[in-house]
């Protein structure tokens, strides 16, 4: 019977009073390698072998990975690996000009931080994501310090676990990076920060999308920066039809949760339709594109096509009652929360009373516990004063159920903003 392939990492072993401690990981700020972001250097699905072809539409820009027929094609989830070294790079630079693509860690410092756990198991995994990474094959013409040359590598040259002998325990692995990525990480200017959350992305696509939209996005402020349906196909490498990978792109837009960053389809019934992508912080929530900058003119500005904005999550028509109601309710807030009777007539529906003005006093007990139980972290006394506020500025959407309408707001809120949450 043929043996099965050996792993691609070696064993050595150490013994305990040769090594040498580990610098502590735990406060690394998170980076990327900016040339890996939007561009197909990693496989989308779990299991594939099927080569991926990239040449850009001008010609300049090619990538060509091919996978190892054994051990397949490093995935996006492996990429979350060489953010790690990206970010240990990244953080030595700080501290010494001599630096070396042979890295010592531990193994449940890398898993840690790229938040994985840290059962046997997922050593196992993480053992076969590195020899996933020696095998894969790179083939591109993007180098470097703008250098034009083709150049062949694979992600890590080598990697090696060092044993305690004496207890039969991994001290660490050593990693010897590929010089391409280590020379390009070195060039400070090609990192970029990356949201913690980032790693708790399940999908392969919503995980390509935000490490370009990250990229695309980063510096352009409330412009944002518009992209083509074909394109991102294109630059992804994804083996799905146009069709599937449409579809794909329209739920993460609906979703809307990816980390720092919000999203929005745009010309949606067209032949090609476009995604809008701008950075939470530079996006001033309203779904509309930035208005053109005064004195400014058509043709100094493009005009924008149509947005489609998805909205909150929708609640019952049976929710919705009258502006002049809801005028009565605003018109009272100051007053602790009780609505009088609109003079001259009886009102349709009688929105409820407040005895209070915190949430606890406002929101009936069940679905003030449920909001507890469901979005826990906020301070809903702070919210409530902002979906006041929203109420107010909206005077068609005044909720007949107080209580459940608040309860579909905090899901939005929570969904748009969880991964703000500080951790515990």
């Amino acid at each position: 019977m043929a043996e099965s392939a050996p792993s691609l990492g070696r064993q050595v072993q150490l013994s305990f009073e040769m090594f040498t401690p580990l610098p502590d990981f735990g406060d690394m700020s998170l980076r990327d390698y900016q040339e890996t972001m939007q561009r197909p250097f990693f496989s989308l699905a779990k299991k594939r072998v099927k080569p991926i072809h990239y040449l850009s539409p001008n010609g300049q820009v090619s990538v060509h990975v091919s996978a190892n027929p054994h051990y397949g094609m490093a995935t996006i989830w492996d990429a979350d690996i060489m953010i790690f070294f990206a970010s240990y790079l990244n953080e030595q630079r700080q501290r010494s000009n001599q630096l070396s693509p042979t890295i010592r860690v531990h193994p449940a410092d890398i898993m840690k931080l790229i938040r994985r756990d840290t059962s046997g198991r997922a050593y196992e995994r993480l053992r076969d994501a590195l020899d996933r990474l020696q095998a894969t094959t790179i083939k591109t013409n993007i180098c470097a310090k703008g250098k034009s040359r083709e150049v062949t590598f694979s992600w890590i040259d080598s990697w090696t676990q060092l044993i305690d002998e004496r207890r039969n325990k991994v001290l660490c692995i050593e990693v010897t990076l590929a010089k391409w990525f280590f020379d390009g990480v070195l060039d400070q200017k090609s990192v970029l920060s990356v949201h913690p959350a980032y790693f708790d992305l399940k999908g392969g696509i919503e995980r390509w999308l935000y490490r370009a939209a990250r990229k695309h996005a980063g510096g352009n402020g409330p412009d944002g920066f518009t992209i083509g349906f074909d394109t991102l196909l294109q630059k992804s490498g994804s083996e799905q039809s146009a069709a599937k990978f449409k579809a794909s792109l329209m739920a993460i837009a609906r979703a809307d949760a990816l980390p720092e960053l919000h999203i929005e389809v745009r010309d949606e019934k067209s032949a090609n339709p476009k995604l809008w992508m701008v950075m939470r912080k530079d996006w001033d929530g309203t779904g509309k594109p930035p208005s053109p900058a005064p004195n400014s003119s058509a043709q100094t500005r493009p005009k924008r096509g149509p947005v489609s904005f998805v909205p909150p999550p929708s609640v019952d028509k049976a929710d919705l009652v009258s502006p002049e109601e809801m005028a009565a309710l605003v018109a009272s807030t100051a007053q602790g929360f009780r609505v009088a009777d609109a003079p001259g007539r009886a009102p349709a529906r009688t929105p409820p009373r407040r005895q209070g003005n915190t949430a606890k006093d406002v929101i009936d007990p069940e679905t003030y516990a449920a909001i507890r139980r469901d979005f826990p972290g906020w301070d809903l006394d702070v919210l409530m004063a902002r979906f006041d506020s929203y109420i107010a500025k909206n005077l068609s959407e005044l909720p007949a159920n107080y209580s459940k309408r608040f309860y579909f707001f905090m899901k939005s809120h929570h969904q748009r903003n969880k991964h703000n949450l500080p951790r515990a």
